[in-house]
């Protein structure tokens, strides 16, 4: 059973990387910085359908190419641009901003001008070249990314193997109770059968 649920989590990764087009294809949301309205603090709990993105959310990336990158910044009655999943350079941290500007060298090189939708300017990292983006969000469902952003913390992980090797210790006491009592209960049957016999 425990096999069989990490080959589906691992078939399910690789699987999702491949069809998605990205290293990256399932995210969690770790900032406030795309929340809206502004000025309000985002707790990830209280405005979960809200637009945009919020702390906690789990977002799915896809694959894209730079050309591909539609750039605008945040607009309530028309088409915003892009939310992209970015590198820090120099880093592994991931940044999700949207893409409000785009900058096309004439070499052909291709830099995205990035703004968190809850700030009023763009980020510290923008502009921010192409090669570096690793995607954009297609998806977000709310809350669920508390469970990833819970994970990360050692203790967190602590808890969940301990809480996976007790629920493999209880499943493996209540086998074998299960074949204990089985056995019992042939043991009886079959001396009720010699019984039965006997007095025949």
């Amino acid at each position: 059973m425990v096999l069989l649920v990490v080959g589906v989590v691992f078939g399910f990764w690789f699987g999702s990387r491949w069809v998605l087009k990205t290293d990256y294809p399932v995210l969690a949301v770790a900032s406030g910085s795309m929340s809206l309205p502004r000025g309000v603090a985002d707790d990830g709990w209280s405005r979960p359908f809200a637009r945009t993105l919020h702390t906690g959310d789990l977002i799915i990336v896809e694959g894209v190419k730079p050309e591909d990158v539609f750039a605008a910044p945040f607009n309530e009655s028309g088409r915003s641009g892009d939310i992209l999943v970015f590198r820090v350079v120099g880093s592994d941290e991931l940044i999700v901003h949207r893409a409000v500007g785009k900058i096309v060298e004439p070499n052909g090189m291709i830099e995205f001008i990035t703004q968190g939708d809850h700030n009023d300017v763009p980020g510290p990292y923008s502009p921010t070249s192409a090669e570096n983006v690793v995607g954009k969000v297609i998806m977000r469902i709310p809350w669920v990314g508390h469970l990833a952003l819970f994970m990360h913390d050692f203790t967190a992980v602590l808890l969940i193997v301990v809480l996976i090797i007790a629920v493999i210790a209880i499943e493996f006491v209540l086998s074998e109770k299960t074949h204990k009592k089985t056995e019992n209960e042939q043991g009886a049957h079959v001396e009720k059968a010699s019984e039965t016999e006997a007095a025949a």
